[in-house]
């Protein structure tokens, strides 16, 4: 009798602990901070060194005084080599730089030098009376630039840039009425836009258009005696690609 009194006492305090259990609120779940995402930063800042090779198009003018009559005698003289075309052709060379990066801000300077065939004539050159060909070509182009852009994208490895400054090249014109002809490394300037993209750590692709002005020069005398001077203005529009290799430091991570 007394082991069936503990038994049935045994099993009363068990149906009360259970229900007291049941009674209290559950517990509240734990949560952790998830790990933060880590991305990589493009670096543009440093030096680099990269190949490029595009298209020019454009237009070229030929113009002169005329032959001076003699004194006493006063009139305009016509133009004997005078010449209007447009010209075209492909360029391609190597390029330096330096960028320094402020946020997503890049500045940078730019060189370029080409070896260029951009060129174009006109058989239509002089007066209606003695018409005949002449033309110009560009034999080189450099450039040196400053540039801005803004680095986008999720990791800013995409530059959105502009770009201008100096521009100079080897230009050669002739004309077949005597005949004659003259070259002249002649400096101008030149402004443009352009997209680069990272592609690799430390290797990028661009793409730009530049629009260069070489300004007007004389390049040689259609006649030396009495003497008249041709000069020669040579403008281009010109779209190039390029791939850069980049000297600077390694990709940054942010968080």
């Amino acid at each position: 009798m007394k082991r069936l009194l503990i038994g049935i006492a045994a099993a009363a305090s068990l149906s009360a602990t259970g229900a007291l259990a049941a009674d209290l609120p559950a517990k509240a779940p734990v949560y952790t901070k998830a790990p933060a995402i880590v991305t990589a930063a493009y670096n543009w800042s440093g030096f680099y060194l990269g190949v490029e090779g595009g298209y020019g198009w454009g237009h070229s003018d030929q113009t002169d005084p005329g032959i001076p009559a003699p004194p006493p005698v006063v009139l305009t003289p016509p133009p004997v080599g005078d010449g209007h075309f447009g010209v075209h052709g492909w360029l391609a060379g190597g390029t330096a730089g330096y960028n320094w990066q402020m946020g997503p801000w890049v500045f940078g300077l730019e060189g370029d030098y080409s070896w260029s065939d951009i060129s174009g004539s006109s058989q239509a050159c002089g007066p209606a009376f003695a018409l005949h060909a002449c033309g110009t070509k560009l034999d080189s182009l450099g450039t040196f630039r400053g540039r801005i852009g803004y680095a986008a994208g999720q990791t800013g490895n995409v530059l959105l840039y502009a770009t201008g400054g100096l521009a100079v090249g080897d230009v050669h014109a002739w004309d077949a009425l005597t005949p004659a002809s003259g070259s002249s490394f002649e400096a101008g300037w030149t402004v443009g836009a352009g997209v680069e993209f990272a592609f690799a750590p430390q290797w990028t692709a661009k793409i730009e258009y530049l629009y260069v002005d070489l300004g007007k020069h004389q390049l040689f005398n259609i006649i030396n005696s009495p003497v008249v001077p041709e000069t020669v203005s040579f403008t281009t529009n010109i779209v190039r690609a390029g791939v850069n290799y980049h000297f600077g430091g390694p990709v940054v991570a942010k968080y």
